[in-house]
């Protein structure tokens, strides 16, 4: 991979906050010629830097939202039980963020729900269900104190138009 140059960080953190500006507006916005602007991008997604576009999906707005982070332990730790259980987990859009951890748990997942039966829903339905699964530590917020969202959400695509 290249270096990124100031033009290439100031492109990525623009597609971050509003991955479905047209093309010419971004150019503007970075000072570069549609075309030039285009083909910036194209290195930048060739290269990795760029792996994709997608749609946040959930609340209109997120306010009544609870957040609920959850700490699952598996069984074993295991390349086998390891993919299993991420596997199983993709299956369900209701959980939103998954990560493999150190420390005390072997994973970390948010989901946000809009009241504590949904959850309940989830715990029955789907973690409690997930293979190898040992122990389940949720966690409720209380307040949301600090997001960080884009403009307007993002899009898949792996073209981008020049209008």
């Amino acid at each position: 991979m290249s270096r990124l140059d100031t033009i290439d960080r100031n492109i990525i953190r623009q597609l971050q906050l509003n991955a479905r500006v047209s093309n010419t507006k971004l150019a503007a916005e970075v000072g570069l010629s549609p075309s030039a602007c285009l083909r910036r991008i194209s290195i930048l997604e060739e290269q990795g830097y760029i792996r994709g576009y997608t749609a946040l999906v959930g609340q209109t707005d997120g306010a009544d939202a609870i957040a609920v982070i959850i700490n699952i332990t598996l069984e074993r730790q295991t390349e086998e039980h390891l993919n299993r259980f991420e596997a199983a987990i993709r299956k369900y859009p209701e959980i939103q963020e998954c990560y493999l951890m150190t420390g005390g748990s072997d994973y970390l997942l948010r989901v946000e729900v809009e009241s504590a039966g949904e959850f309940e829903r989830i715990h029955k339905e789907i973690l409690s269900a997930l293979p190898g699964v040992a122990r389940i530590h949720s966690s409720f917020s209380i307040r949301n104190v600090l997001k960080v969202r884009p403009g307007r959400g993002t899009q898949k695509s792996t073209t981008r138009s020049s209008g």
